[in-house]
């Protein structure tokens, strides 16, 4: 049990080769009280040796090491002894944030920026950062990668014959929709490329994303997207009218909403704390298309998302919410259940397919 259960301190595992870095990791954790360094090691090989021995509640990772990158230890991590693990990086190269975002799609739970040194800017803020996702990551159960997903029940619908409006949720035929929103945070970037390769390369609806996610990760995080589904993926930019088939990723710290049939981008103030905001994005569409936006919430910490997708069920359209058996975090889309916000609860691998049957007939070139 960790600390969060009142037992013990987590107990953490640092993987790091650089041994100022190490050390300067091994003081931020030892100064926060919910943890404790359980061992230090400098490359992935040592950290699997021990693994057994040591049995950390979660894993810091670097991404650059001698002999086996992060990556690789992910995927042996996760065959072997599977724990949590956050990839700890200091750079957001393109090299690097590939290796970070495959760890992801390894098993790895989040990506955040490495501590540089206590008088670098931002390091206060870094460091907290670092400690939180520990705290967080190391009460999230992981599997054995040989064993493959949790397996996730059949899709389970939670539509109701009304909405607390006294509106209708989505009974539109196939081929009604005009666009479609997605929400994410902690373990999104995994969840946000299953459903993307789910829709397919041809799908017909301009697509638009809010990402939680380090600002300074995000322009690598979308440059793997790219790489990775076969969908178009671009930052959105003000005054852009949506094409069919694209993606379109809120720039770091701005807000991302349709406004007629164009994209709108600011930085006005957080909502709820979050800028980028789901859930004004969702909203946006409410407003624009009614009944005939889709909107999905995904994995992830906190509430974002989850009002804007109830101002999309109360439109009468067409909402999903990822199932607690696969999301890493169920805090978004559980708020968002708990708001009635849902027509259709879905575990990961079954969200592509099913926004793609319910848009399998439109062929329209541009949001109308």
């Amino acid at each position: 049990m960790t600390m969060g259960s009142g037992k013990r301190p987590i107990r953490v595992l640092v993987v790091e080769d650089s041994a100022v870095a190490r050390l300067l990791l091994v003081d931020i954790i030892s100064r926060d009280p919910r943890l404790e360094v359980a061992a230090a090691v400098e490359s992935a090989e040592e950290a699997l040796r021990i693994l057994g021995s040591v049995r950390p509640d979660v894993i810091s990772l670097d991404i650059r090491l001698p002999g086996m990158n992060g990556f690789e230890a992910t995927r042996r991590v996760m065959a072997e002894r599977p724990t949590p693990i956050v990839v700890v990086s200091a750079s957001v190269e393109s090299e690097d944030l590939k290796i970070s975002m495959n760890a992801l799609r390894a098993g790895a739970l989040s990506v955040v920026e490495k501590p540089v040194s206590p008088v670098s800017a931002g390091y206060a803020a870094i460091a907290e950062r670092l400690c939180r996702q520990l705290v967080i990551m190391s009460d999230v159960p992981v599997i054995r990668l040989s064993a493959g997903h949790r397996q996730p029940r059949p899709w389970i619908s939670v539509q109701h014959a009304s909405s607390r409006t006294g509106k209708a949720p989505s009974s539109l035929p196939a081929g009604s929709y005009r666009c479609l929103g997605i929400v994410a945070s902690t373990g999104g970037p995994n969840a946000v490329a299953t459903v993307l390769q789910g829709l397919g390369a041809d799908y017909s609806l301009p697509v638009f994303l809010v990402q939680h996610i380090t600002s300074s990760f995000l322009t690598g995080f979308v440059s793997w997207l790219k790489d990775t589904v076969s969908m178009p993926v671009v930052f959105a930019t003000e005054g852009e009218r949506p094409q069919a088939g694209h993606v379109y990723v809120s720039p770091p710290e701005h807000h991302l909403e349709l406004v007629g049939d164009r994209l709108h981008i600011s930085n006005e103030a957080p909502l709820d704390g979050q800028r980028p905001s789901g859930t004004r994005l969702l909203r946006s569409l409410a407003l624009n298309h009614g009944p005939h936006a889709m909107a999905v919430v995904l994995t992830g910490m906190g509430d974002d998302g989850a009002a804007g997708l109830k101002a999309v069920r109360d439109e009468g359209g067409f909402t999903v919410a990822e199932d607690e058996s696969t999301a890493v975090i169920y805090g978004m889309p559980a708020a968002a259940a708990r708001l009635d916000a849902v027509c259709e609860l879905l575990p990961l691998p079954a969200i592509g397919p099913r926004l793609r049957d319910m848009t399998r007939q439109e062929h329209s070139t541009h949001v109308r």
